[in-house]
């Protein structure tokens, strides 16, 4: 069975979360929280990360209004993957797959997920925290995108 590991980004102004599956492409995993710098230190971080994990497809967070609508961040977002695609398409052989993924309510279920495991917001915590929220909206991503990918279970028929 080829390995397809598969690499999840939530996409912000300030950070980039990134989440990474397992090699069968079954799991997701937090990775790393990369601070944004300038687009092309962004692009090459990501890029080294492909090559590092041999990921075969990347998703990208693609946020949409709670209606469905496109938003501000939306047009950033996908101006952000036509240039990763692009430098990809430039420095890898092969380029992996890139995937645009609603992600509605991520980063809004990620901070639950944090509130709920005692991860309180505090003034202390604050930065700590956003250091690992984007991370874990990512992985809810890839979570989101594996779901979708993996077969529906045929009824038993024994049972």
């Amino acid at each position: 069975m080829p390995l397809h590991r598969i690499l999840a980004l939530d996409v912000g102004d300030r950070r980039l979360g990134v989440a990474l599956s397992d090699p069968l492409g079954h799991t997701a995993q937090p990775l790393l929280t990369i601070y944004r710098s300038t687009l092309k230190a962004d692009l090459k971080s990501i890029a080294r990360l492909i090559r590092r994990h041999e990921v075969a497809t990347v998703i990208v967070g693609l946020p949409v209004h709670a209606s469905g609508e496109a938003s501000r961040q939306s047009a950033k977002t996908e101006a952000f993957a036509e240039a990763l695609r692009a430098h990809l398409a430039e420095h890898l052989d092969p380029a992996p797959e890139l995937h645009l993924l609603d992600e509605r309510h991520t980063t809004a279920e990620a901070h639950g997920l944090l509130n709920y495991s005692g991860q309180r917001k505090t003034a202390v915590d604050r930065q700590a925290r956003s250091a690992i929220i984007d991370q874990v909206a990512a992985t809810l991503l890839l979570e989101a995108w594996l779901r979708r990918q993996s077969p529906a279970l045929l009824p038993d028929p024994d049972a």
